[in-house]
């Protein structure tokens, strides 16, 4: 009896029942199969050995594929577990996934001592384990018969976890000598783990509960080849470079402090000037697109926030309310609703539509302590937010316009990689997690997916990562290391309408609730300035660097000339200060260097005589002696974004 398989292309081919993922890869050609990590049979990712046994859809995966990577990692998380087990014989497991770069596993060594000195000693037992090219087998097992064989074993983390399991669901996977409780998937073999690297050591509470005992966490990564270890890790230590906490302490643009509270930074004067320049192209480029401004409070009532809907579903991400009057305030969250009611302030008509109102909002959101990081993670954030309200038939070409900005905004930043995660929901989650209307969800799903394919925009669908009350565009971008961010949002809103009384009033005098897209091209400020210092090391082009130039005097001799020269750059609005300190032209100039500013002018008797600017770049070239209306041209014709 034969079975068809549907291949990503679109090809449909016969094959027998029961054949696997690698037999349809051997089908293909054996440098395809050897390559294999593991499969995705009907949207479910298996291994590649698992029969299959009627007509499915199918797709190979392999390490250029992020589930590949995910497998092979989860994969190489069992071997590290193997090796621990040979080396300390009596250590107790807890979980081993993967996580965005590696895997960790989790571990009770007892009384036994592991530090990051014996790192070495485990790499080389994993490799050692990994030349006997063991396979990865599944075996189901009872649930008595795995709680017996981890009662043998004396592993109460593995017991624990199979008391949420259901008896008939449970595997057990097998490689070598060793055995784990897990439901896989897995690569074929452990031969295809080639580099191996230990990287770090962190306390771990067993289920994340403090409550429980403390494991210790080992973190590390693998490849199937050995450069692209050397590759990762070269790439490693350019990012400790490039840390926007490092960048922004050494570059004065922000700082924490105790007394005001953890995540919340504060703007010193480098770094409130690129959030100007930001606001200030942002502003621009909505300007030019129609949008109109407006602003809103910080705080509002509990009674708004159940209005919208988002109380209950973001409550855990909200600070706790505050008294007033007898009433609930809370601090803003999100800008949404606020500006819902900036919409239902006026009578609306179609032809007002579409009405794009932008806001730089401030919102408050409590992230817990040990989530907080840098600028990335923050507790007070200002959002490039803004919100679309239009009809049905306006909606394609308003979320395409969207979606353009960005592609806009990705070219002036230099972000070449990128791509939109279409986050959809997950049906068994409608009411608790979603909105309640599964035919909105399925119309306005296919609304969003619709407009990304005809704009030819690289996309991938992900469940159950939807907003309450729709779909969204999720923008993972990279940095010019290759570090991914999540950055932006443009979300689809087909509930707050209904909840908070949205309506205009159509061509044939009936009432109407608009369509709403969220959107955020620039997420936040924190988040934005930290990718950008990490993403230009802190280099930030003309246009947006705090200063612009600095006038480096060779003595104190020509300090009016300097002042004279700051003077016109400033009424060219250009930012420019002077290095005023006694020191050596030298010292100066590395130290210019060190802020990063763009441009150095050295001034000195020639110059001062000649009424010119010797002008040095930063990064070592020497541009030579212009006059000072050359160098306004040559910054204003660089600044134009």
């Amino acid at each position: 009896m034969s079975i068809n398989i549907t291949l990503p292309d679109g090809s449909v081919k016969s094959f027998e029942k029961n054949s696997s993922a690698m037999d349809i890869a051997m089908s293909i050609s054996e440098g395809l199969a050897r390559n294999v990590l593991a499969a995705k049979v009907n949207n479910k990712v298996v291994d590649a050995s698992l029969p299959i046994d009627s007509d499915a859809t199918v797709q190979l995966l392999t390490w250029n594929d992020a589930e590949g990577k995910n497998t092979f990692w989860h994969s190489s998380a069992h071997l590290l577990a193997e090796a621990l087990e040979a080396l300390y014989p009596g250590i107790k497991l807890g979980i081993g996934p993967p996580i965005d770069h590696g895997f960790y596993y989790d571990i009770d060594f007892g009384d036994q001592v592991f530090t990051s000195e014996d790192f070495a000693k485990v790499e080389k037992k994993m490799k050692e384990l990994a030349k006997a090219n063991n396979a990865f087998i599944r075996k189901p097992i009872s649930k008595a018969d795995a709680i017996s064989y981890f009662e043998e074993k004396g592993d109460e983390y593995k017991l624990d976890l199979l008391k949420d399991l259901e008896d008939g669901q449970i595997t057990f996977y097998e490689q070598g000598e060793f055995t784990d409780l897990c439901r896989g998937p897995h690569i074929p073999k452990t031969g295809k783990i080639k580099a191996i690297k230990l990287m770090s050591l962190a306390g771990a509470y067993w289920r994340g509960d403090q409550e429980n005992a403390q494991l210790t966490r080992v973190y590390a990564v693998t490849f199937p080849k050995k450069s692209e270890l050397t590759e990762y890790l070269e790439m490693l230590e350019e990012a400790k470079k490039r840390d926007h906490r490092k960048l922004g302490k050494e570059l004065e643009m922000f700082t924490f402090d105790d007394d005001i509270g953890p995540g919340l930074p504060l703007w010193l004067p480098n770094g409130a000037q690129v959030i100007e320049s930001l606001e200030e192209f942002a502003k621009k480029t909505e300007n030019a697109a129609g949008y109109d401004r407006v602003r809103s409070p910080h705080i509002a009532k509990e009674s708004m926030y159940l209005k919208s809907g988002h109380l209950p579903y973001y409550a855990d991400s909200m600070f706790p309310p505050m008294d007033i009057d007898g009433e609930k305030y809370y601090l803003k969250a999100m800008n949404c609703p606020h500006h819902h009611k900036v919409f239902n302030a006026l009578p609306r008509s179609y032809k007002d539509l579409p009405i794009r109102l932008a806001e730089y909002g401030t919102c408050y959101r409590y992230e817990q302590s040990g989530e907080l990081f840098g600028l990335m993670r923050v507790r007070c954030l200002q959002m490039n937010d803004a919100h679309i309200y239009c009809t049905e038939e306006q909606f394609e070409s308003e979320f395409r316009a969207v979606n353009d900005l960005y592609l806009k905004y990705f070219e002036t930043f230099g972000i070449e990689k990128y791509v939109m995660q279409f986050s959809k929901h997950d049906p068994a989650k409608l009411g608790s997690k979603y909105v309640n209307n599964p035919a909105l969800w399925e119309k306005t799903e296919n609304m969003v997916r619709d407009v990304l394919i005809k704009s030819n925009i690289p996309f991938v669908e992900v469940e159950d990562e939807a907003a309450f009350y729709g779909p969204k565009i999720d923008v993972q971008v990279w940095s010019a290391i290759g570090r991914e961010f999540t950055l932006a949002t443009n979300q689809v809103d087909f509930a707050q309408a209904e909840s908070l009384d949205l309506e205009y009033v159509t061509e044939d005098n009936g009432r109407a609730r608009p369509i709403i897209i969220h959107r955020a091209p620039l997420g936040t400020h924190e988040r934005f300035i930290g990718f950008l210092l990490e993403h230009y090391a802190g280099n930030l082009p003309t246009w947006l660097a705090p200063k612009q130039a600095i006038i480096l005097p060779i003595s104190d001799k020509y300090a009016n000339y300097a002042e004279s020269l700051c003077e016109l750059l400033k009424k060219s609005d250009i930012r420019a200060l002077i290095d005023t300190r006694a020191e050596k032209a030298g010292k100066k100039i590395r130290e210019a260097e060190m802020k990063k500013i763009p441009y150095m002018l050295i001034v000195g008797e020639k110059e001062a005589t000649n009424d010119t600017v010797s002008v040095r770049r930063h990064g070592g070239e020497d541009l030579g002696e212009m006059s000072k209306e050359e160098f306004v041209e040559l910054i204003k014709k660089e600044v134009a974004v």
